[in-house]
């Protein structure tokens, strides 16, 4: 059968690396779906990357969009019966200039929303053996927060949609500004990223339990500091930077774990290893 993958914010950087890595893996028959928010610029790099061996297509998928979301899934199950790589890598940068308050909200939507988003409506249409990876950071661990913020973010009890509610609250309170007073770190990328890896962690519980003899694996990865229009203003040194395409290679191992693997499962990996949560 033929295997299909599916990667959104797929039009540059780490996600665009991912699609020419997939597109490299996968041979004649085999699907790739190159995903972004902009139609024009999905196309564009289609063109970029050139005649490959793999079927490679453009769908618009906007994470921030539940109707795209959902028509994107539906399709793929029309098409293919279902998919078997999902890497949920669009994501919305941080300003430096911009107030965190003023650029919480688009933030959370993008990388939470959007990641549960990507969760609820491609978790269903997951083949068998399948991999889906939500791609995060090594800030996405509960240990960066304060004790009391723990149980908002309860692995072995909480839903996509408890999730989603405790990054609301947290956008409220720093709208607010109340959120250091409840103990958030100042920078939001450490709340959202652990808000990513919680609904991870959450997706591969419900998977254990509603699928445990399909061999589905649900991970958040991080795949370390890439130099990037996104990440160059927060950095001072970027010497150790890795290119996109250095990064990926990581990313792709956990995406193209063979049949039959059963760990890691609802973990955050970097470079092939296991970041605790607490």
């Amino acid at each position: 059968m033929a295997r299909v993958a599916v990667v959104t914010g797929g039009n540059q950087g780490l996600g665009l690396a991912l699609v020419r890595g997939l597109c490299a893996a996968f041979g004649p028959g085999d699907i790739v779906y190159l995903t972004a928010r902009s139609e024009a610029r999905g196309r564009a790099a289609l063109a970029e990357i050139g005649p490959v061996a793999p079927d490679l297509r453009f769908e618009r998928i906007d994470v921030t969009d539940t109707a795209t979301v959902a028509a994107a899934a539906g399709a793929m199950q029309a098409r293919h019966g279902g998919v078997d790589i999902v890497i949920s890598n669009a994501a919305a940068r941080i300003g430096r200039e911009t107030a965190p308050a003023d650029q919480v909200a688009a933030f959370v939507d993008t990388n939470n929303h959007g990641t549960c988003r990507m969760l609820a409506h491609f978790l269903p249409i997951l083949r068998r053996d399948a991999r889906f990876l939500v791609v995060a950071s090594s800030f996405g661990r509960l240990q960066l927060l304060p004790t009391r913020l723990h149980p908002l973010f309860d692995i072995a009890t909480a839903s996509l949609d408890g999730i989603e509610a405790a990054m609301e609250g947290y956008a409220a309170a720093l709208r607010g500004g109340t959120a250091a007073e409840e103990g958030w770190p100042e920078w939001i990328n450490v709340p959202s990223k652990i808000g990513q890896v919680a609904s991870a962690k959450v997706a591969a519980r419900l998977v254990r339990a509603e699928r445990p003899h399909d061999g589905i694996l649900v991970n958040a990865v991080c795949p370390g500091l890439i130099d990037t229009e996104a990440s160059r203003p927060w950095f001072d040194d970027m010497s150790s930077a890795q290119s996109p395409e250095q990064a990926a290679v990581d990313v792709l191992w956990l995406a193209l774990l063979p049949g039959g693997a059963a760990q890691p499962q609802g973990e955050l990996v970097q470079f092939r290893k296991v970041l605790s949560w607490r």
